[in-house]
This record gives C-alpha cells, structure tokens and sequence, in this order.
C-alpha cells in the first residue's frame, strides 16, 4: 500500500480481459491442447509404448504360428458315416460309439444329424471298433484299420428289430 500526502491508498490488481465469449465456452473440444510442456515431454515416451507393443503382438502372433504342430490335427484320422433306414431313407439319431480294438472302454462317442451324417476324428495309427445302433434298429459293429490314409467313408443301412415296426 503506497501513501500520497499522508494518505493510504489501494492498488487495484487489474483484471484480465476475457478474450473468447460465453459462447465458445460450452464447445471446447474434448482432448486437452497438446501445446503443454508435460504433454509434449510425455509423447516420445507414449510412441515408444505404442511401437513396443505392436512389436509385441506381431512376434506373439508370429510365434503361434510357427509353434509345432502338437496341438493340431494334422495327424488324425476321420471316419465319416451315413446311416439309413431300411426303406434308404436318413437315419437321425443314430448312435456311434468307437474304441480302440485292444481296448474294451469306448472313447469317442457322436450322433447323426437330421440328415444321417456323423463326423469323428480318432488317432490316426491304430486299429478301431465302431458301434452303430438305433432306435428300434439292430446294433451293427465294424473294424477300421485307421493305420494308412486319413479317413474312412462309411454307411450303413440299419435293420429293424424283430417283431417292431416294418
């Protein structure tokens, strides 16, 4: 506070004039200005972080890729069936059940479609037992030798049960 003749006078801070309207207030955009000193510090860094992790992805894709083959099926066998009806018609439902012939435990198991078509994928290298049986229909059993080639096209032509329906 100065005096001037032996009185006390205020200084007055100045106030700013605001240099955009009330309007413009309400539509800032939403990323803050990237002109700050701590903002301009940190995007070298951030671009580093961004380029290590695109690099990382790549070789964790390129990786997998090349990973050994131990989880695919590249060497299964597959037994393919079709099950039919005494009268040739699709056989829906049919029950498939395959074990390995040495073994007496049946470890692949599946169903036909609507259409009578079934699909499994054994080990390839070893000799197989297929059970097929149906709703009012006889069970049938057949060998495959799943030792050469990699798949078996089967089909079968159910029989009815004696006494059931013709």
């Amino acid at each position: 506070m100065g005096t001037k003749w032996g009185r006390r006078t205020r200084t007055r801070r100045r106030r700013k004039k605001r240099t955009s309207s009330l309007i413009f207030e309400n539509f800032r955009h939403p990323l803050p200005p990237f002109c700050h000193p701590t903002r301009r510090r940190l995007a070298p860094f951030a671009m580093l972080v961004l380029v290590m992790a695109a690099g990382a992805i790549l070789a964790h894709a390129a990786a997998a890729r090349d990973q050994n083959q131990t989880n695919s099926h590249a060497h299964d066998f597959v037994i393919f069936a079709s099950v039919f009806n005494s009268q040739g018609f699709a056989l829906p439902s049919a029950k498939v059940r395959v074990r390995r012939a040495d073994e007496g435990r049946f470890r692949w198991e599946a169903i036909s479609d609507s259409r009578g078509e079934l699909g499994i994928r054994v080990e390839q290298g070893a000799e197989y037992e297929l059970t097929i049986g149906a709703r009012g229909c006889k069970s049938r059993t057949r060998k495959i030798d799943a030792r050469e080639g990699s798949r078996e096209d089967l089909t079968f032509q159910m029989e009815p049960l004696a006494g059931g329906k013709p």
